[in-house]
This record gives structure tokens, C-alpha cells and sequence, in this order.
């Protein structure tokens, strides 16, 4: 997906965020975008595991029982029960339930009820937009827009379409949701839509106690990442004719129908912030086995940072939004390797506590406030060789947010040397020596960015202000789970990746084994989980 700033995507490298991206999707079988779903329709990428194929509504005949048994046969006995726990709750309370042994059929939620119910767990404007698309499902045999309340079979074919549905069967309440009228729809529509969709999902798994060590204390403010993946996700919108606005340009279009469903299938983060957002906002089917991991791994458990008065560099929206580039295999944690509020300001310190220790990403913030950084694939080593494969990818996360993957002109992903007089020393990813996509010098604090007008290894462009930058702060998170190497806690220490240290303690007489000298390797901080 392309980011916020300016270009064509096709200069951008394949950064997809779905089938489009054919270079992911041929080299890396986990991409979840790429993933099959056990009985989802081809299309149906963002479907449920578990889900029955699905039967558009107008091809169920007239009977409205049929529509509404065929929606319901999507959902197994336990969630069935749960949906109707939550209608009973919502018309219930709406003062519309009639008498007891009123038909269920009968009873009605309000604007008013779901407003009551989800009044802490979701913004305002985000229960204004669930309203309107179940009012948006026309019943077969009833006059459509006459009620300004939402029968059960509306409510049910809403869940259906929404958790369990194709792009197809979800464009036309998604449509609503963005504007009552339907389409088509401006970008600018869009875009708030989109907005109001992504800090809905930070607020409920906020509120929800969902973020997994995470919080928005201990993250970068979320408000301007939310803008940022906003951006990024609306970039995808393509006209018929192939090309995708931008800027102001992009705001002022106008989208129709066929246009918004190719950009909801192609950016599943769409379905799946929809599908957190009525699990969590509505407190329904959060907790049965029918989630994806693209819903599990949404946000990964966070290691490392409880109780260390460290504020991330990362964002909510960006670590979303990173984590779902990774590997399948890694999603699911990140732990706190360094920080340089933390380590100290120092190239040996970062060696000590990023090498060995598998996969990981690093984000830097240089003085202008720029925020950008890459994940490699494998292990750190000091060596004066390029190491990684191309699953490593570079990154920007302020003032836009994008992932660059490889463009496979050459394998300079990722490289880490220190104390050699004949071959640079620093770590960098991508380019060539002397001309990085990202570099931090060992005479730590410098860096440089460089890409004119491309990074040749992942095609990012300058991700610094400046090409030669100042480092501000810094951090590297472990992805996944540590490798049995990286088990042997307290064993090794700074020593150990750093020769230059050990040639000079050798010279001034001092023993290698000098354990006053030695720094162990910081351990696992434990759980972090509790918000």
C-alpha cells in the first residue's frame, strides 16, 4: 500500500496489504492476506474461520424466514445463543419489547439503546454509523426506510454480512456506514470513516483492557497514527481506469460502489477494525473460538516495558499496523530489547542487547521528529557481511506511515559490524555501503538515509528529514518467540559482541572474565498483560 506522500505506488515497491501485493504473496505463504480460509468464499478473505459459504440476500427467495434462517445457519449454537443474549439486552432496554411473551420477531433496538450500551466502550460516532448500517438491511416483503428501529432479522443479517460475509455482501451496509445516503461517496467521506474506524478500535481495546501490555500511557500519542494509517489505508482506493488519486485531489473524488468494494476486499484491515469493533464495542462474540488471527495477532502481547517509565516510540495504529506486515509466526509478541533512555546512548550497548536475539524491529526518531525504522528477519551478528532474507523490510511511521518491501535487485537486507578498520562499522538495511536506506554509524548518534530516488534493496524513499540525520532516541523489539540461543540468560555480555572492548581491556592487562567488567544480558521482564 502506498503511503500518504507523494508517487505512484508503482514506485513504491510491492507494499500491498493484500492480493495486490504479488511479491509478498509469492514469497512468503503466511501473508495473512494471502491465507485460504476453511469454507470462506474466495473472496471472502476476511471472513471467519468456520464460516458457511455465503448466500446473498437476494437469492434466498422472498420469504423473509428463509433470509433470516440462511444468515443465522452461519453462525454455529453457542454463537446464535450470544447474538440473541445481545438483541434481547438491546430491545429490552430500547422500552420497545412489548409484553414477555411478545414474538422475538417483534421486538426492535432503538438509536437510543445502542447508544446506552455501548456509550463507554465506543466513541459516539461510531455507534451513530453501526445504527445506520443495520438500517441499511432492506427485509424482503417489507417496505425499506419506514421504521426508524432495527427488527431482529435486520440485526442478524447485519452480523452475518459484516463477521461472516464477502466484500460483496459487506459493501452495502460499509457504504451506509459511511453515509446515510450511500454512494458514491467522496474521499473525504471516506477518509473520516476511516478515522472514526480506527480510533474506535484503539478506544475499545483500550476500554477493554484488550491491548496487551500496551496502553496509551506507555505509546506515542495515538491521534496523529490514527491519521496516519488513515491515510495509508485510503491510498489504496483506485479508480476504474487503475490510477489513485491523491492529496486534496483524493478527498474530492467521488467513489462509487464497484470502486469501494475492490478497496474493502483489497485492505482487510477494513473488515477486521469493523469486525473488533462490533466483537469489542458490543461486547458479542468476543470470546468464542471463531476469531482469525488476524484478530488474535492484531495487536501483539507487549514484553518488556511494565514498570520502566518508558513511553514507546510507537503508536497504537503503527504497531497494528507493522505487526501485520511480520511473518505469521512472529505477531504475536514483541519484547523490549533497547532503548537508549533506557541502555544509554551508546553503539556497544545496542550491540550487547539486539544480537543474538532473533528477529526484530528497530524504530528511530531522528531530531526533526521523523519516526521510520525496519524490521530484520533474523538474528543481529556482528560480521562484515550482509545478512537477513527478504521478509526484512524498511518502514516510516511519522509523518507518514508505510512498509517498503524488497524489491529483489540484491540481498543487502541487513547488516551489523563494529570495530573493524576495513569495512564500515554501524548497522544498516539496504542500499550499499556509504548509501543506506537506513544507517546508524558505531560512532552512535549519526545516521543517514539515503534514496535518490529509491532505496535499491526495499524502494523506500528518504525516510529521515535529512539524509545525513541526528538520532534522537531509539528502540529494538524481539519479535516472536526468542531463539533457544537467546535463552541462556545472563551469559553473555557486552564483551562478548564487542572486540574493540575486549582488544582494549586484553591490552591494558585486565582479564576477559573480569566480571566487574561484565554486564549481563537484561532478562525477560515477564508478563506485561495487565493494561
Amino acid at each position: 500500500m502506498a503511503p500518504a506522500g507523494p508517487g505512484p505506488v508503482s514506485q513504491r515497491g510491492s507494499r500491498g496489504a493484500g492480493p495486490v501485493s504479488q511479491h509478498r504473496g509469492q514469497h512468503r505463504g503466511h501473508h495473512r492476506r494471502q491465507r485460504a480460509r476453511p469454507g470462506v468464499a474466495s473472496r471472502g478473505l476476511s471472513g471467519a474461520i468456520g464460516a458457511r459459504p455465503a448466500l446473498p440476500v437476494e437469492k434466498m427467495g422472498n420469504a423473509e424466514s428463509n433470509a433470516y434462517q440462511n444468515h443465522l445457519s452461519r453462525f454455529l449454537p453457542e454463537e446464535q445463543s450470544d447474538i440473541d443474549g445481545l438483541f434481547d439486552t438491546l430491545s429490552g432496554s430500547s422500552g420497545s419489547a412489548g409484553a414477555k411473551n411478545a414474538k422475538a420477531a417483534k421486538k426492535t433496538v432503538t438509536l437510543a439503546a445502542l447508544q446506552a450500551h455501548t456509550r463507554e466502550p465506543l466513541p459516539e460516532p461510531m455507534t451513530a454509523r453501526l445504527y445506520s448500517g443495520m438500517k441499511s438491511i432492506d427485509l424482503p416483503g417489507k417496505s425499506s426506510g419506514l421504521s426508524e428501529q432495527i427488527a431482529k432479522e435486520q440485526f442478524v443479517i447485519f452480523m452475518s454480512n459484516l463477521l461472516k460475509g464477502n466484500a460483496d455482501e459487506k459493501i452495502s451496509i460499509i457504504m451506509r456506514m459511511i453515509a446515510k445516503t450511500g454512494g458514491p461517496l467522496k474521499g473525504k467521506q471516506i477518509l473520516e470513516f476511516t478515522e472514526d474506524l480506527i480510533t474506535s478500535v484503539v478506544h475499545v481495546l483500550s476500554y477493554r483492557k484488550e491491548l496487551k501490555g500496551w496502553s496509551l500511557e506507555n505509546t506515542r500519542d495515538s491521534s496523529s497514527g490514527v491519521k496516519a494509517l488513515a491515510s495509508e489505508l485510503l491510498s489504496e482506493l483506485k479508480l476504474p481506469d487503475g490510477t489513485k488519486p491523491v492529496g486534496s485531489q483524493l478527498l474530492e473524488t467521488n467513489f462509487d460502489r464497484s470502486v469501494i468494494e475492490d478497496w474493502v476486499y483489497r485492505v482487510p484491515q477494513i473488515s477486521v477494525f469493523l469486525s473488533v469493533v462490533i466483537r469489542q464495542g458490543l461486547h458479542v462474540l468476543h470470546s468464542l473460538p471463531d476469531q482469525t488471527n488476524d484478530i488474535l495477532n492484531l495487536v501483539p502481547h507487549c514484553k518488556g516495558i511494565k514498570g520502566r517509565g518508558v513511553v514507546s516510540l510507537f503508536d497504537i495504529p503503527a504497531i497494528i499496523y507493522i505487526n501485520s506486515h511480520l511473518p505469521a509466526e512472529m505477531q504475536h509478541k514483541w519484547q523490549l530489547l533497547f532503548s537508549s533512555r533506557l541502555h544509554g546512548e551508546s553503539f556497544s550497548q545496542l550491540c550487547a542487547h539486539i544480537v543474538n536475539k532473533g528477529p526484530c524491529i528497530v524504530i528511530i526518531r531522528d531530531l526533526d521528529g521523523f519516526l521510520f525504522g525496519g524490521f530484520a528477519s533474523h538474528s543481529w551478528e556482528v560480521k562484515p557481511q550482509f545478512q537477513g532474507d527478504n521478509r526484512c523490510f524498511l518502514f516510516s511511521v511519522f509523518p507518514t506511515l508505510a512498509v517498503y518491501t524488497y524489491t529483489g535487485y540484491n540481498d543487502h537486507y541487513m547488516y551489523l559490524n563494529h570495530g573493524q578498520q576495513t569495512m564500515p562499522n554501524g548497522l544498516g538495511m539496504g542500499g550499499q555501503h556509504g548509501y543506506f536506506g537506513l544507517w546508524i554509524d558505531s560512532d552512535y548518534g549519526k545516521g543517514h538515509s539515503k534514496a535518490k530516488p529509491r532505496c535499491t534493496t526495499y524502494n523506500s524513499p528518504q525516510l529521515a528529514a535529512k539524509e545525513d540525520f541526528t538520532l534522537d532516541a531509539m528502540e529494538v523489539w524481539a519479535v516472536g518467540d526468542a531463539p533457544e540461543s537467546a535463552g541462556k540468560k545472563g551469559k553473555k555480555s557486552i564483551l562478548d559482541v564487542d572486540p574493540q572492548a575486549q582488544a582494549l581491556l586484553e591490552m591494558a592487562g585486565k582479564s576477559r572474565q573480569s566480571e566487574g567488567l561484565r554486564e549481563p544480558m537484561e532478562e525477560d521482564e515477564g508478563d506485561d498483560d495487565d493494561n
